[in-house]
């Protein structure tokens, strides 16, 4: 933990607060996570632990997003009554497993909004491999991509691959209307992204609907 908030510093890591960002242990009496985060920098991580650890490095490496999430958090729960909303679904589902999808070719990007996997990544694998960059930023897929299988999905934001993405997606959160929920958010099979799994060289890898299901209301190729 020591080099992790050794690094904070250097990055001079802080919440939209003010606060310095610093990891430490869990104190075990605070109701709010995140607004006690908010309030004083102190982002609660357990020793040893991996999931804590990719949230730690998700820090160091998006910190405008992930300081933006923390300021949301922070001014929605007090208005929640209890009872967490739409909007703090969707910032807790791009925390843990979101993506930004980098790619300057539009029809790539029709591609993933309307659920066509085996087009995208078999028939344009070249033209994915070329232009197109899937950037993690969710940490507990982080984490499950230690143990790569099928089935692992992110929430996906679209951004420009010539400007900053993390402060596009600082810049999209912060531009959230009250009643934003998960549905502004593309799925994305990640797990298919050609060579990122064995056995995605093969063109029947792509038909299992399990995993690269259609768009909701649309049948599979050949049903």
């Amino acid at each position: 933990m020591g080099e992790l908030n050794a690094a904070a510093e250097r990055a001079g890591l802080r919440t939209e607060s003010g606060r310095p960002v610093r990891f430490v242990p869990p104190s075990g009496n605070d109701p709010y996570y995140e607004v006690h985060l908010y309030e004083t920098g102190q982002v609660h991580s357990r020793p040893g632990n991996r999931h804590d650890l990719f949230n730690a490095l998700c820090w160091l490496a998006f910190p405008r997003t992930k300081a933006r999430i923390n300021a949301l958090h922070a001014a929605e729960i007090p208005r929640e009554g209890g009872r967490r909303g739409r909007l703090r679904d969707l910032l807790t589902i791009f925390d843990e497993g979101g993506a930004l999808v980098a790619c300057a070719d539009a029809s790539l990007n029709a591609l993933v909004r309307e659920f066509r996997w085996k087009e995208l990544f078999r028939e344009r694998r070249e033209q994915v491999l070329g232009g197109m960059r899937f950037i993690v930023l969710g940490h507990a897929t982080l984490e499950q991509a230690l143990e790569p299988r099928p089935g692992i999905t992110c929430k996906a934001l679209f951004v420009d691959p010539v400007r900053d993405a993390d402060a596009q997606a600082a810049e999209w959160l912060g531009r959230l209307p009250p009643d934003a929920s998960p549905k502004m958010l593309a799925p994305l099979p990640v797990f298919g992204f050609p060579g990122w799994l064995a056995g995605s060289e093969h063109a029947g890898f792509y038909d299992d609907a399990r995993f690269f299901r259609p768009r909701r209301g649309e049948s599979a190729a050949g049903e």
